[in-house]
């Protein structure tokens, strides 16, 4: 049985239903789960006002427990890096064993802290979305996030399209895994809350953004210099954008040619991870090793533990 801290960083929970069934479920699953006391508190469209989020950030550093995890994404994280207790964070991260477990607007808080502190957190899902759905948890997410409470998860692999396989064996010996929602990480370029990765592996992924927005967000990064110093790109899950008349053929893959066209190392596109049901869990500030070949790819970390 693990110790969960369920908090509310960002958005207000609207689906109060979703909240709880992802409770029910993670405590039928054996866990015991506190339930941060502002975790349904709302101002405006955010869980609290900023110091009441900053605070529940502040309890789940001091919580003890096993994995963090947050409520749900949304906005609300980038108003509050120049206050993180970033000390109190790492701490609990090397001393309690505290894994930080989010996506989307958390990747403001994972990369800042990157930045800050070096400290590594998880990618991966939030209470209401993955645990409190209708449906029940997907398989593949459920597994990866059992293998993380177990200390187990060692790696991810995961098939390329058959259009997009290797053209020849990849081999990355190391490289230190970052990354997240595009939106949310372009917007931290020219603060000090963007980690400096050099030689590093960057995933990226978003949800209800157009592919020319897409595309103006990679510009971003890569006049910035951040997509020439990488080692290699996984392109995780893009989803829910509209594609419209006026584009005329301009689509996700023009912008796939595109990025191709402008970085030298690879792009391995498929990465099932983002805001889709079936995820793998991703060590943000690992240091981890890329493999390649034909339509497999795997990021492994195993040698960590």
């Amino acid at each position: 049985m693990s110790h969960l801290y369920i908090y509310s960083p960002s958005g207000a929970v609207r689906d109060k239903a979703a909240f709880k069934r992802g409770v029910k479920r993670l405590q039928a699953q054996g866990h015991e789960v506190e339930v941060d006391a502002q975790a349904l508190s709302s101002h405006t469209r955010f869980a609290g006002d900023d110091d009441t989020r900053l605070q529940a950030i502040e309890r789940a550093a001091a919580s003890g427990a096993d994995v963090a995890l947050i409520s749900r994404g949304g906005y609300g994280l980038s108003r509050l890096l120049h206050r993180l207790p970033y000390k109190a964070i790492a701490k609990a991260i090397e001393k309690q064993g505290t894994r930080f477990v989010g996506l989307s607007d958390f990747t403001a808080f994972q990369n800042a802290l990157l930045a800050k502190t070096g400290a590594t957190t998880w990618a991966g899902p939030a209470l209401c979305a993955d645990f409190g759905g209708q449906d029940k948890p997907d398989d593949i997410m459920q597994a990866c996030f059992d293998d993380l409470l177990q200390g187990q998860g060692e790696g991810a692999g995961w098939t390329l399209p058959k259009h997009d396989a290797a053209e020849k064996p990849f081999h990355l010996k190391q490289g230190q895994l970052w990354g997240g929602n595009l939106a949310v990480l372009s917007s931290l370029v020219g603060t000090p809350y963007l980690p400096s990765v050099k030689g590093g592996v960057l995933f990226l992924e978003d949800v209800n953004e157009h592919p020319y927005r897409i595309e103006r967000m990679l510009t971003q990064l890569l006049h910035a210099g951040v997509l020439g110093s990488q080692k290699a790109i996984l392109w995780g899950q893009f989803t829910d954008f509209k594609l419209t008349p006026h584009d005329r053929g301009f689509k996700m893959a023009s912008v796939l040619a595109w990025l191709r066209s402008q970085v030298k190392a690879p792009v391995f596109t498929n990465l099932p991870f983002g805001h889709v049901p079936t995820k793998v869990l991703l060590p943000v500030g690992a240091t981890v090793s890329l493999t390649a070949e034909n339509r497999e790819a795997l990021v492994y970390w195993g040698h960590l533990h």
